[in-house]
């Protein structure tokens, strides 16, 4: 039965690799727009490529105000989504399907109730947005800027994708799913003062190699952390070793080293 079973999900796979395959040149404008993927391993861009093609299989796209999703956009935003799973495949993003893309930022209005009781209603500008069960929401010029805004470690993909990531055992607490407490103890034992520490030095008022939004809270700590290691890995590595270090063994890829495990 195992054997069996086995067999289907190959050729279902087949198929949607020959349904979605990526053509040569959709491929190379890829990684002409993203440096940070086309200087990973002939190997990592192989499976890439094949996450990409399956990824787009299985999520619908949705324009909003007008846009139209083209195939090179799809694949844009696909082959960075794919980045982190890249080790441990897309089962994380099986509990969504609908990736809506917006031309620009938007605006989205919030409320908050204060400790006294007291509403307060605001308007939150957004690049992006991951909500538990779907859809995402990206900002197209943001997609679209991402081989220039991966100099000062920004990705929109990746932090909302490491969200889901995040979501994935129903919290938006920075502890992404992990085998065991002991694990889980581990993570927060480093994560938890990396993130003290980054927020001392936003408050006397320090540079940081990291996105200042991470200070917000802790699970968008982890997604800022997570855009830096994937596009500006060098310096992450050697401003946040320990931090570094937790997160090339979650994803298991060490992309300051060329992307190996």
């Amino acid at each position: 039965m195992k054997a069996l079973l086995a067999r289907w999900r190959a050729m279902r796979e087949q198929r949607a690799l020959a349904r979605r395959a990526v053509p040569d040149d959709l491929w190379a404008l890829t990684l002409a727009r993203l440096p940070f993927l086309a200087r990973r391993s002939a190997d990592d861009l192989a499976e890439l490529r094949r996450l990409t093609s399956l990824f787009l299989d299985t999520k619908e796209f949705t324009g909003v105000g007008g846009l139209t999703v083209t195939d090179d956009m799809a694949v844009c935003i696909a082959a960075q989504a794919c980045l982190p799973v890249l080790r441990f495949g897309l089962a994380p993003y099986d509990s969504f399907v609908g990736i809506v893309v917006h031309a620009d930022e938007v605006v989205a209005p919030r409320s908050h109730m204060d400790e006294d009781g007291i509403v307060h209603e605001y308007d939150e500008v957004l690049t992006g947005e991951a909500m538990q069960g779907g859809p995402v929401m990206l900002s197209w010029r943001d997609v679209a800027e991402s081989g220039e805004s991966a100099d000062w470690g920004y990705n929109v993909v990746i932090h909302e994708f490491a969200h889901v990531l995040d979501m994935g055992d129903g919290d938006a607490d920075g502890v992404p799913p992990l085998p065991s407490l002991a694990e889980r103890e581990d993570w927060i034992a480093v994560l938890d003062p990396a993130y003290e520490q980054f927020c001392a030095e936003l408050d006397a008022g320090r540079d940081t190699l990291l996105d200042p939004y991470g200070a917000t809270g802790v699970d968008e700590f982890f997604a800022v952390a997570s855009e830096s290691f994937f596009v500006t890995p060098n310096e992450m590595r050697a401003e946040h070793p320990d931090l570094y270090g937790l997160l090339a063994r979650y994803f298991r890829q060490d992309p300051a080293a060329g992307g190996g495990d």
